[in-house]
């Protein structure tokens, strides 16, 4: 059974940020670069129907606090971009598909949210917390392996970088660019090992929770904890 929620106030601000980029990201491939002032008004018209597709529940978030403060993080994108307003892009929020079935594996599907020219792949994400490099790798190497793939196999050509672009919410927004490089063999390697390892995991239905950090954040956190495997548990340490 499918379990749905409505959006945390978190997400849909992420969710708001990246599809004003977007926005900005196509005007320039289509070489009517947008500014601030033509934006904002873009920016509020998705706000508000994003909320018809998609309830959000603010609980304790104002909501317009939550609009001003994902607003603030685009405008300082705006300003702080190391994009220049010029460069047109090579792709915009394209979907790609790679087909690994020569190794038994399903087909990966992904959306890329921007190439620069020469075959830069960008990621934009938001964040509480400003990132420690190696923190950034950590946490998105999968997810950046799978897009160098997925660019590869659309393209018939090599990415030649990645760039995360973090949009820190702290009081005074802030703009943290890491950069990588291409794809390795061994990232390709560990990326087709973890595919493999969820799929097996699926096939054999073994859906165990795994607690950590990113607990925090998930609006799924009391079903998880409802899970008959953790009364097991709970059973076991008491006796």
């Amino acid at each position: 059974m499918e379990l749905t929620k409505p959006a945390s106030a978190a997400l849909f601000v992420g969710k708001a940020v990246h599809a004003a980029l977007q926005k900005w990201s196509v005007a320039r491939w289509k070489g009517v670069a947008h500014d601030a002032e033509s934006l904002k008004p873009v920016f509020l018209e998705e706000w508000a129907n994003a909320q018809i597709e998609e309830p959000v529940e603010w609980e304790d978030a104002n909501e317009d606090e939550q609009q001003a403060k994902a607003w603030g993080l685009v405008e300082m994108y705006l300003a702080e971009s190391p994009i220049p307003a010029e460069e047109k892009p090579e792709a915009v929020e394209v979907r790609v598909e790679a087909d690994f079935g020569y190794r038994g594996l399903p087909t990966l599907v992904g959306i890329i949210d921007l190439v620069r020219p020469g075959g830069v792949i960008v990621d934009f994400k938001t964040s509480a917390t400003t990132p420690m490099l190696n923190q950034v790798l950590h946490r998105n190497e999968i997810q950046l392996t799978a897009y160098g793939l997925l660019y590869r196999e659309a393209t018939g050509q090599q990415e030649t970088g990645m760039e995360v672009h973090h949009l820190i919410k702290t009081k005074v927004p802030k703009l943290v660019v890491s950069r990588f490089g291409k794809v390795s063999e061994s990232q390709e390697t560990k990326l087709l090992r973890t595919i493999e390892s969820y799929v097996d995991g699926v096939q054999r239905e073994d859906f165990i929770p795994s607690p950590g950090l990113h607990c925090a954040a998930c609006g799924y956190f009391q079903e998880c904890r409802a899970w008959a495997g953790n009364s097991a548990i709970e059973e076991r340490r008491a006796a």
